[in-house]
Order: C-alpha cells, then structure tokens, then sequence
C-alpha cells in the first residue's frame, strides 16, 4: 500500500506517518529521500516512482510530501491523505524547531504557503485534531 500524507511545514506529517509505521511496518520517504537511491539524480527519480507503483499493491510504504512538485511522482492508486493546521498552530511548531524564534522571512513564507493544498484532490482530509482511528478505518486497517 502506498499512502501520501501531504502538507505544508509543521501540521504533523511525521507523527502522523509514525503511527501508521507503527501499525504498517511501512517504509517511510520524505520529500527528496529517494536521491539516496541512486548516484544519478534522474536516475533515482525514475527509481523511486517505479518503487512507488509497485507499494500501490505491494509493500506498504509512506511517502511525506510537502513541496506540490512531489506530488506528481505519485502513481495511480495512492492513498493521498492531506493534513492541515491553522497558520498559527504550523508557525507555533515552526518557532519550537527553530528553538524558540520564528525569523520574519519563514514567518512570512509560512503565511504565503498557508492553504495551498486547500483545494488538492485526496482520498482524506484531516486537521491537526484527526483520530488516527479513522484513518485506520479509512485504509481498511484494524
């Protein structure tokens, strides 16, 4: 099973993948991993969509997406979760990466990027709130 959990900087992509992991023993990739898989960048491109079509049916994986380019390396049949979280509770986060401060221009940059996968086609949408009980059932897990 491939699942795409997509989403803007800081709404919880990681803890969300760490706790399907849990459950799935699945393969976790975030957004450029998959250079690692090849010397050529191209290469390793084409590598890891071939990889991706083969998890739709095959060994579970979970793919993070933040930046929109990644999106079209998804085959057919992903399971494309999209998470968000209001812009104050994603620039909360941020600051407590950036121990304690939030710089003017990533604050900016968060606000500017704030929605855009508002409108983004996907099998299920969830806020930072989601029960990952539903998400289990959701994907047919128990």
């Amino acid at each position: 099973m491939l699942i795409a959990i997509i989403g803007e900087n800081c709404v919880g992509k990681s803890t969300l993948a760490n706790q399907l992991r849990e459950k799935l023993g699945a393969t976790i990739y975030s957004g450029k991993d998959y250079l690692r898989l090849e010397k050529n960048p191209s290469v390793a491109m084409e590598t890891f969509k071939a990889t991706l079509k083969a998890s739709v049916d095959g060994e579970n994986i979970i793919y993070l997406i933040t930046e929109q380019e990644h999106i079209s390396l998804l085959p057919e049949g992903a399971f494309k979760i999209v998470l968000t979280a209001d812009l104050e509770t994603i620039k909360l986060r941020f600051k407590e990466r950036m121990r304690g401060n939030l710089p003017m221009p990533l604050e900016k940059m968060l606000e500017a990027k704030h929605g855009m996968y508002d409108d983004l086609p996907c099998d299920l949408k969830l806020g930072a709130d989601y029960d990952v009980g539903e998400i289990f059932a959701a994907l047919g897990i128990a």
